[in-house]
């Protein structure tokens, strides 16, 4: 079964493949000479501009690439960049605690709904009810 077409919406094929020519100079350029503040952070915005498109790519696709919005995130607050754009960020969902290594994740029992019945207590033994003390108070010190 082939989840996506051959063909793509008018554009989307010569982009994503100057995109990609583009990342390729990108790292080529930052090779040779290295970043300035405005480069990093126009860099940033372009993966995660692409990574918000990808999202449609695929039922689960958002949730598969938010680990790269927070990853971005993380690299724009070591740099002291300002943080991704209001528009772009609002895209990306909360990664649920189910996701990562199912040995160290711990799951949280969902709550039982209210209308779940409640096992009715079972009955007191026959007999006197047991003793019960009254709780002792320790003393009360005086100093002098």
């Amino acid at each position: 079964m082939e989840l996506l077409p051959t063909v793509a919406a008018p554009g989307v094929g010569e982009r994503a493949d100057a995109a990609a020519e583009a990342a390729c100079h990108l790292h080529d350029a930052v090779t040779a000479g290295g970043w300035s503040r405005t480069a990093a952070e126009d860099a940033a915005e372009a993966i995660e501009t692409t990574a918000h498109a990808l999202g449609g790519v695929h039922p689960r696709a958002e949730l598969i690439l938010a680990p790269v919005h927070m990853a971005l995130a993380e690299l724009r607050r070591h740099l002291e960049l300002p943080p991704a754009d209001p528009v772009i960020a609002a895209g990306v969902p909360q990664t649920p605690r189910t996701v990562g290594n199912p040995r160290r994740t711990r799951r949280q029992r969902p709550p039982v709904p209210a209308t779940v019945p409640v096992p009715a207590a079972a009955p007191a033994p026959a007999g006197p009810p047991p003793s019960v003390s009254a709780p002792r108070t320790p003393p009360v010190r005086t100093t002098s």
